[in-house]
């Protein structure tokens, strides 16, 4: 996938420009890349992920990429976070299929949101689990994980072929 492609699979997600976002386990960066050009400079991003390679090296590309754009990056475990404030969106992409207990995160993501806050899921849409996904969680387990966690709605976005898992899919569930 390019840019264009992690663009596409959020955009639908994004009502505005602007507003607080974060990216959890972002990675190296490409859904940062893509949130930054999506919610513009009026927009602030945390860019969270627990590995310091990773991070720093996402830093540089995102100052190639975007010198202008706010994001604040913290090295730490988006399952425990503590100096938030409310956001308007979170985008996990790639990043709930590690959690082996996806209900608690679930409802730490639902208290990170502010009222109407969003969150972009983009996953894999498989059932089995293998060595790159130990916790599938295909679209129909979203709406009910999302609905668990108090979110009021979730709708699919956008889907597209994976060259190496089937489907992989994107999702906004409102707070």
């Amino acid at each position: 996938m390019d840019h264009q492609d992690h663009m596409h699979l959020l955009e639908q997600g994004i009502p505005s420009r602007g507003g607080f976002w974060a990216d959890l386990g972002s990675g190296r960066g490409a859904f940062t890349l893509a949130l930054i050009d999506l919610i513009g400079p009026a927009g602030f991003i945390y860019s969270i992920d627990r590995d310091e390679h990773t991070i720093n090296r996402q830093a540089e590309l995102v100052r190639e990429h975007a010198p202008q754009a706010e994001v604040h990056y913290l090295l730490a475990d988006f399952n425990d976070l503590h100096d938030l404030p409310p956001l308007d969106g979170i985008v996990m992409a790639n990043s709930l299929h590690f959690q082996p207990d996806q209900e608690h995160t679930a409802e730490l993501v639902y208290g990170y949101l502010k009222p109407d806050g969003r969150l972009l899921v983009v996953e894999y849409n498989i059932q089995r689990k293998n060595f790159a996904v130990p916790y599938p969680l295909p679209f129909d387990r979203l709406v009910w994980l999302a609905r668990r966690a108090g979110f009021r709605s979730t709708q699919l976005l956008v889907t597209r072929p994976s060259r190496s898992l089937d489907e992989i899919y994107s999702a906004c569930s409102i707070k």
